[in-house]
């Protein structure tokens, strides 16, 4: 079969044939139909310092995908062949503390999909039973794809209530505005997104926000008098990681606000902890999903109306790869799709 693979350790990938997987017990082979390039997926074709530290080549990439069910092993009860499926990129112990309260996602053992393990960037890929989340409901293979980011998002915008709130979003990277579709679909009453790329801006008013500022110009008070308000964010989503970012969100909450942070920063950041104690700020740090729970409020959002399709910019079939990750590292970009199909 078709792989996009690191084959050894340097910058770029290679499209070439690799054994077809064998699902074993327990398991789930998928025949994949679309995948979604994620920024981890940029790091590791670059072979950045992370990616020298952390991946071990040859490894198949991809951890964002949607494939059709062709075998299932030995002791798969739920999951049968025709199934639409996508799959939960965070394979954990199952045996840890966290894994048998229920808190799977604070798995402590937990290894990754396409980052420690081969991936779904080829035409077949196996995974565990548990890790398939089966469509029950019809939908768009790319919205399908992208289950993984969009559970971020979901797990983000949802960790604390939106309903009647001010809500703040600092980075319109696709996962920033998928949170903020997310806050504005479960009842906020302002949403606000910031950005210095225009192209992402724009991206954010097609989905409804309330105000898309571009702060290389603007400061986030600006907007106060624009939308009524007086005393600042009720709840602040950090997506971009920027110490800046993060800053300017804990000056501009009210009093008792809540933040949570999904953004990962590349250095330490001053932050104004005065701050934080005395508006009784709460923090809260967010990584991957909550499994399952965040997987079905995905689903249910989604068959609620809410519509992630101006979040996806850019479709290539798996052959273009090249110009695909060209694409979605220039960054005028939302989520760029890879299509496995023949």
């Amino acid at each position: 079969m078709k792989a996009l693979v690191k084959t050894a350790p340097g910058p770029g990938l290679s499209l070439v044939d690799v054994p077809e997987p064998a699902v074993g017990p327990g398991e789930v082979k998928l025949r994949v139909l679309r995948t979604g390039i994620c920024g981890t997926d940029l790091h590791i074709d670059a072979w950045d310092g992370w990616s020298a530290r952390t991946i071990k080549a040859p490894l198949v990439l991809g951890h964002e995908f949607v494939g059709r069910v062709v075998e299932v092993g030995a002791a798969v009860t739920k999951v049968r062949e025709g199934d639409l499926v996508s799959g939960e990129g965070h394979l954990v112990c199952g045996t840890c503390r966290n894994c048998r309260a229920g808190r799977r996602h604070l798995c402590a053992r937990t290894i990754g999909l396409g980052v420690h393990t081969d991936g779904a960037f080829a035409e077949y890929a196996v995974i565990p039973e548990q890790n398939a989340w089966v469509h029950s409901h019809p939908l768009d293979l790319d919205i399908a794809a992208i289950f993984d980011p969009f559970g971020n998002a979901v797990h983000t915008a949802l960790s604390f209530p939106v309903l009647g709130e001010d809500v703040l979003v600092t980075g319109a990277g696709p996962i920033g505005l998928m949170a903020a579709a997310i806050a504005k679909h479960a009842g906020a009453r302002h949403v606000v997104i910031t950005d210095v790329s225009e192209h992402r801006l724009d991206l954010a008013r097609k989905l409804g926000v309330d105000v898309a500022l571009d702060v290389s110009g603007a400061k986030v008070a600006d907007v106060y008098p624009v939308l009524a308000m007086t005393e600042g964010f009720d709840v602040g989503m950090e997506m971009s990681g920027q110490p800046s970012a993060l800053r300017e969100m804990i000056a501009n909450m009210t009093n008792g606000g809540k933040i949570a942070m999904l953004g990962l920063p590349a250095t330490e950041i001053p932050v104004d902890f005065a701050a934080v104690v005395q508006k009784m700020i709460t923090l809260k740090g967010i990584y991957g999903r909550e499994m399952f729970e965040t997987w079905y409020a995905m689903s249910v959002l989604l068959q609620g109306g809410l519509d992630l399709a101006p979040v996806i910019t850019h479709r290539f079939h798996h052959t273009e790869h090249e110009r695909a990750f060209a694409t979605a590292r220039a960054g005028n970009c939302g989520k760029v799709v890879l299509d496995w199909e023949s």
